[in-house]
């Protein structure tokens, strides 16, 4: 632990330039004490640190010390430093580790790309969260993570969509974080099954361990499975016509799918208005999503839906009539 704390440290001292105990103190999460301390062993195993008195004072490096990481070209270090720390890895609690490990690769370039990362931080973050997306309670979700790393089965109680409790014992393929919403992929009698995190009442590491299949691919079945699950929900079709000024607004709306759709709709009317066919999970979400294209978007079929719309539309426009 010292080790690791020591060579963050001196990756602190190598990117940042002079600091004072204080801030290595606040930095790395030990007492002031602990850095003075530090600094007298990495001073006796050679490390060339010199320390200024004052207020404006603190530890540094002689300029002379660094180590250069090359091979990394100008574009790689701009991706590489696009990471953030997303909301997921600090689920996991490996979000110092990635911070670490940023730090220590941000010591070993040199100068030049250096200055790439700090203009990299200035002008890209990445948030993987929705809108108003609350957070989870996941207090299992780190047994979920030790299990998965010792290929370890688990004996786990959910909740269903109904609300039925069950228990099963499974054998851990993977964890997906999609939106920010974590997900368990595991396997009963070789059926594989997703269960939402959240839904899990209890948690239990068993002693019987599992093979992981060799051939079992995480990011290809997750793909799989979330267009298996999107075409599930898509059961009620409903065929409209778009305005000219609202078809570039489809693809936000409905998805990207939307790009396919309309480059294989028929020529326009003679309005300029095109005619398509969308899919919704239900009457409900159709009249909804509908109702909040305003003008962009008319209901063509089925009639029992065109009348719903405009029967809501009625009652906002008497609501808001004096």
């Amino acid at each position: 632990m010292r080790a690791d704390r020591l060579l963050s440290l001196l990756m602190l001292l190598q990117t940042r330039g002079q600091m004072t105990a204080q801030e290595l103190a606040k930095e790395l999460e030990v007492s002031e004490r602990t850095i003075y301390r530090d600094m007298d062993a990495l001073s006796v195993a050679g490390i060339p640190i010199y320390g200024e008195p004052g207020p404006e004072g603190g530890f540094a490096l002689l300029n002379s010390y660094r180590t250069n990481l090359t091979g990394l070209t100008e574009g790689e270090v701009r991706a590489l430093f696009m990471l953030s720390i997303p909301a997921p890895l600090a689920d996991l609690g490996v979000s110092q580790e990635l911070r670490s490990a940023l730090l220590k690769l941000s010591a070993a370039l040199p100068d030049s790309h250096r200055r790439d990362e700090a203009k990299v931080r200035q002008r890209f973050h990445l948030d993987s969260t929705w809108w108003h997306q609350g957070a989870e309670q996941l207090p299992h979700l780190s047994t979920v993570h030790d299990a998965l790393w010792q290929d370890r089965q688990l004996h786990i109680v959910y909740r269903t969509a109904v609300g039925i409790q069950l228990e099963r014992q499974v054998a851990p393929y993977g964890l997906v974080a999609k939106a920010g919403v974590w997900y368990l992929v595991c396997a009963r009698n070789e059926a594989i099954q997703v269960h939402r995190v959240s839904n899990l009442l209890a948690v239990q590491v068993v002693d019987e361990s599992f093979e992981h299949p060799a051939d079992f691919n995480l990011a290809q079945f997750w793909d799989n499975y979330c267009r298996d699950y999107e075409s599930l929900l898509a059961r009620f079709t409903v065929t409209v016509r778009v305005a000219t000024n609202f078809i570039a607004e489809l693809p936000r709306r409905f998805g990207s799918q939307m790009h396919e759709k309309i480059a294989q709709a028929g020529p326009p009317d003679d309005e300029g208005w095109i005619s398509l066919e969308l899919s919704f999970a239900s009457f409900e979400d159709a009249r909804d999503r509908i109702l909040g294209c305003g003008r962009g978007v008319e209901v063509l079929a089925p009639r029992a839906l065109r009348r719903s719309v405009l029967d809501y539309a009625e009652q906002i426009i008497d609501l808001y009539t004096y």
